[in-house]
């Protein structure tokens, strides 16, 4: 394709690109909603005074990397997962703030329980965007009605701005999305998905990281509209599998179904001794080896933990607990260090112990980052590491040695 015979850019968000009139009637309506710069806008909403500056949230020591950043930050070239001293030096006039992942959560969770009471089958697919089923509702409300009211019912009852898009599939709705942000919406009537996503750069679909992107730029295919002209064998020869994917997306054409969203509440373990024990260094052993199991569970499914809940049950079968509130995490060190710490609060009697437990709670999904606020270090490779090892040889090919015992 010429330079001269480009694709036509979408139009403005807001708009349908496409007719109107029934967009969806007759097939399937997929809505993907994303909360705008959540963790930005719910500082803005604890603080009004951090309302129009440009806004950093991260950690604060020298290893310490960009968690959100606002608009008018990203305007200076500030970006996610950029290390905040980088930040600070394109956009000195910032705030800094180490971020309130309590608050975070407990705004998610009012999000998706408006969503769910609107919607019947929804998909959380992290802590601040959603995907829902709407197919059918053309015939009564329409498919673009409901999700404008849902999306002003969310940013009314939670002050949030939020985003969203509706097409036939995820890929699509996700894109446009994207392309609606901030705060708007974009809706791509069926039959024009190949055409909406044509003058786009390849980057714009989910699938294709940074890293992927440079290979397509490389090779030409820097445009979507570009692969959308290549034969699926040639995307095959050069990516695998994945080149099929690839270039079905390109095209608009994605079959995955929409998850339905069950919280998971909390995982947990427990150890019961075949003696009553009173030592407190074996005790603390104990929940280590405990902490480490479930920090291995959390990051296998991609989740991290806001609340740590240890139990005691003593030999006259009294049993204790007591919860702590914890930066989300799914790090063994730091579930290790809070277990043994609530331990030494809560193991007052001094009695013998038959069992302990340990309990993770206020899950969540928010990234790859171990510790969502606090500096990365080569703890994140250490754990990657440990958890390939796990996964290839079993839960005790490697241990921690202060869980061994």
């Amino acid at each position: 394709m010429s330079l001269l015979n480009l694709p036509p850019l979408p139009p403005e968000p807001g708009f349908f690109f496409g007719d109107e009139s029934r967009a969806f009637e007759g097939t399937r309506c997929v809505l993907h909603l994303d909360l705008d710069t959540f963790f930005v806008s719910v500082e803005r909403l604890l603080d009004g005074r951090l309302r129009g500056q440009p806004l950093i949230i991260g950690g604060g020591g020298d290893r310490a990397v960009v968690s959100s950043c606002s608009y008018e930050a990203r305007s200076m070239g500030v970006s996610s997962g950029m290390p905040v001293r980088m930040a600070l030096r394109l956009c000195p006039e910032a705030v800094l703030v180490r971020g309130h992942s309590e608050q975070y959560g407990e705004y998610s969770r009012m999000v998706t329980a408006l969503i769910q009471e609107t919607l019947p089958v929804v998909e959380k697919a992290s802590v601040d965007e959603f995907y829902a089923d709407l197919s059918g509702m053309d015939k009564y409300l329409g498919c673009l009605r409901l999700a404008s009211e849902l999306r002003s019912r969310i940013t009314r009852e939670t002050g949030l701005p939020s985003s969203l898009g509706l097409s036939v599939n995820k890929t699509v709705s996700k894109v446009a999305t994207g392309q609606a942000k901030p705060d708007n919406q974009y809706c791509v009537r069926n039959g024009d998905e190949a055409r909406f996503l044509a003058p786009l750069p390849v980057r714009k679909i989910p699938m294709v990281g940074p890293v992927w992107s440079s290979q397509l730029e490389e090779l030409g295919l820097g445009r979507i509209h570009q692969l959308q002209e290549v034969p699926c064998e040639y995307l095959v020869r050069l990516f695998g599998k994945n080149g099929v994917t690839l270039w079905e997306k390109a095209r608009g054409v994605d079959h995955q179904p929409i998850l339905p969203y069950r919280e998971q509440k909390s995982i947990s373990a427990e150890r019961t001794f075949d003696q009553d024990t009173a030592d407190p260094s074996f005790l603390k052993t104990k929940l280590r080896s405990l902490a480490e199991g479930l920090g291995h569970e959390l990051r296998s499914q991609g989740l991290v933990c806001g609340c740590l809940t240890i139990r005691l049950r003593y030999a006259d079968f009294e049993t204790v607990s007591r919860q702590q509130k914890i930066p989300y995490t799914a790090s063994d060190r730091v579930l290790m260090d809070s277990a043994c710490t609530l331990f030494e609060r809560l193991y007052t009697r001094r009695m013998r112990v038959r069992l302990v437990g340990l309990r993770l709670s206020e899950l969540s999904r928010v990234g790859a980052q171990l510790d969502l606020f606090g500096d990365p270090t080569e703890e994140d490779a250490l754990h990657k590491t440990l958890d390939r090892l796990k996964e290839r040889f079993g839960n005790k090919a490697l241990r921690w040695a202060g869980g061994l015992g």
